[in-house]
């Protein structure tokens, strides 16, 4: 697993994951397509910052007894898999019922999660306690929102995953907000998150130009050139 030092981590959450998409497709490393979550998986907290972190998978379901244990077996082994990561965890589950019978988290989990020093959660199923876990300003990510726990069980941990259309395997670094979520491949961390304020800047050539008044449709072509030009060269260098 590659080292994503802290500073990168840090320097990543000052971007929103858009950003972070653009600059990761400059690599051309797959498709346009891949490495992010579909429309399935939303923010429950639209408002937090953005969430960055390392996936701790998990399998789960809900609509039938575990074979053994309660409701919550599997939560101690799992917090305690946080400390292979090599930073803080962004919990990620698979949920195996379809549709799903009930919620994946709520206030009991989130709040162990967080003591624990995770940073948020997906799942492709569903939460609740929504307005308590909000309290705790913990990022979570859905597919649904359901009010009953039902038979919820951790059936599997770190193991890959599939959630709103992308595999997500343990370790994989994670980027969150309320536009959705991404991978970003740990070979590049660094460099995506040094990159991201040129890219910004290349984008605020058009901005500003429109911002400033007394636009044309020249003057509009002639700033979406500058800035096409300026992502061009920065997409250059990072291949090179």
């Amino acid at each position: 697993m590659s080292a994503v030092s802290a500073q990168t981590l840090d320097l990543l959450r000052k971007y929103d994951t858009p950003t972070i998409c653009n600059v990761v497709e400059l690599f051309d490393l797959y498709s346009r397509t891949a490495g992010y979550t579909d429309g399935r998986i939303q923010a429950c907290y639209p408002k937090l910052a953005p969430m960055v972190g390392f996936a701790s998978t998990a399998t789960f379901r809900s609509a039938a007894p575990p074979r053994a244990g309660d409701v919550y077996s599997g939560l101690a082994e799992q917090v305690a898999s946080f400390s292979a990561l090599p930073g803080p965890a962004v919990v990620v589950f698979q949920d195996l019922d379809d549709p799903p019978a009930a919620a994946t988290f709520g206030e009991v989990m989130c709040t162990t999660y967080k003591a624990f020093g995770a940073v948020g959660l997906i799942t492709s199923g569903g939460g609740r306690d929504l307005d308590q876990v909000e309290a705790i300003s913990f990022p979570c990510f859905t597919g649904a929102t359901i009010c009953a726990h039902g038979y919820c069980h951790i059936e599997r941990i770190n193991v890959p995953v599939r959630v709103g259309g992308v595999t997500i395997h343990p370790g994989d670094l994670l980027h969150g907000d309320r536009n959705g979520v991404t991978t970003i491949p740990l070979a590049i961390a660094a460099e995506v998150a040094a990159a991201c304020a040129e890219f910004a800047a290349a984008e605020a050539v058009i901005f500003n130009y429109l911002k400033a008044g007394n636009v044309t449709p020249g003057g509009f072509a002639a700033a979406h050139a500058e800035c096409k030009h300026r992502i061009a060269a920065l997409a250059k260098r990072l291949k090179a």
